[in-house]
């Protein structure tokens, strides 16, 4: 595929602004937030609640938790979508030889393999209701029985959940249990979807473009502007991992070392992520915004006639509020941006932004 030398953008210029943090790709004000509140909550035992669309990255938050806390014991994850309910209790507590059918040996189910550790109970609201009474009794008592034995052992676990259903809402129809949830809700930390912070998506596809260049051995070194602003405007109903996917197909679609329109998922070129959400936000988590004000996420919101916004307005626009904010306090702003001064100005100066005259 021919591209224009102007209209190509390379990997180092998605990259401007952003940092790794936790092997995360940090570039938003609200993931910078978020990452505030893990450095404060991390050097404690108290029980976590993760709240987040499917693909906003529950699961990085929960390991820079643990990482952060300084514990070098286990870190175990459990998927409650992939409990089996007759074996639930012996999959999370563990059973003794005996026990029941096919028990042919002891299992220490996944609290006592977390012992010492951190265990993340991923998707906590599909676990089953009768079994959550139990769930209840460990964390508080941090003690489990596994199935079949008269003894309890003591369990030293941090405890970190994650959930992209609305739990509240769950409690009020009775399909979970409402002391539970106000155990597990002690701290919460909630991550935005992607569509709230779209001037990260750059940083995103530069970060996946290099990964992807190293799994396969392909050489993609730039973009189109065209390819760019089409992932920027797209509404990502699966979130980053579905911006993963789409930059993994077009790193192998490619025929060149740069990736154009031609090589996007059609979804994307064509727009169907905004009906994409529409089916999705009709049973959407009530989530708060980055000043931490709960709204509902409805089809209106993301209605398909809502003007795109090319890349450069997004990023603009993001300045702009940043300077609104902040009341033109250029080291606020940048602090608030996560960036440098110098980063900053650049920006300022770059779109139209800045007068010269301006002291900082």
């Amino acid at each position: 595929m021919e591209y224009k030398e102007r209209d190509l953008i390379k990997l180092d210029q998605l990259a401007e602004g952003s940092e790794r943090v936790q092997g995360m790709v940090v570039r938003s004000v609200q993931l910078r937030n978020v990452l505030k509140t893990v450095a404060r909550l991390s050097p404690y035992k108290s029980t976590v609640l993760i709240s987040g669309e499917s693909g906003t990255g529950k699961e990085h938050i929960a390991r820079a938790l643990h990482s952060l806390s300084g514990i070098s014991t286990p870190f175990v994850i459990f998927n409650c979508s992939n409990l089996l309910e007759s074996l639930a209790e012996s999959q999370l507590f563990g059973h003794v030889k005996g026990a029941f059918t096919d028990a042919r040996e002891d299992s220490q189910g996944f609290f006592r393999a977390a012992h010492g550790g951190t265990l993340f109970l991923d998707e906590i609201g599909d676990l089953p209701l009768k079994l959550q009474p139990k769930l209840l009794r460990a964390v508080e008592m941090h003690e489990v029985q596994p199935v079949g034995s008269s003894h309890s052992y003591h369990v030293d676990i941090r405890l970190v959940a994650a959930t992209n259903r609305d739990l509240r809402s769950m409690v009020k129809a009775g399909q979970f249990r409402d002391d539970l949830f106000y155990r597990l809700n002690n701290a919460t930390i909630f991550i935005p979807p992607l569509r709230r912070r779209r001037e990260a998506i750059p940083a995103f596809v530069g970060y996946f473009i290099q990964h992807f260049n190293k799994i396969f051995g392909t050489n993609v070194e730039e973009i189109s502007r065209g390819a760019l602003e089409l992932l920027c405007n797209y509404q990502w109903p699966g979130n980053v991992r579905e911006l993963a996917h789409a930059v993994e197909s077009a790193v192998l679609l490619s025929d060149s070392n740069g990736i154009g329109v031609a090589d996007l998922p059609p979804e994307i070129v064509n727009g169907s992520g905004a009906e994409m959400l529409e089916a999705k936000n009709a049973e959407a988590l009530d989530s708060p915004d980055s000043e931490g004000v709960v709204r509902r996420l409805t089809p209106m919101n993301f209605a398909p006639e809502t003007p795109a916004l090319l890349l450069d307005e997004v990023i603009r626009q993001t300045l702009v509020r940043s300077l609104e904010e902040t009341e033109g306090n250029r080291r606020r702003a940048a602090a608030m941006l996560g960036v440098s001064r110098s980063t900053l100005y650049r920006m300022l100066t770059r779109y139209g932004l800045e007068d010269p005259r301006r002291s900082p």
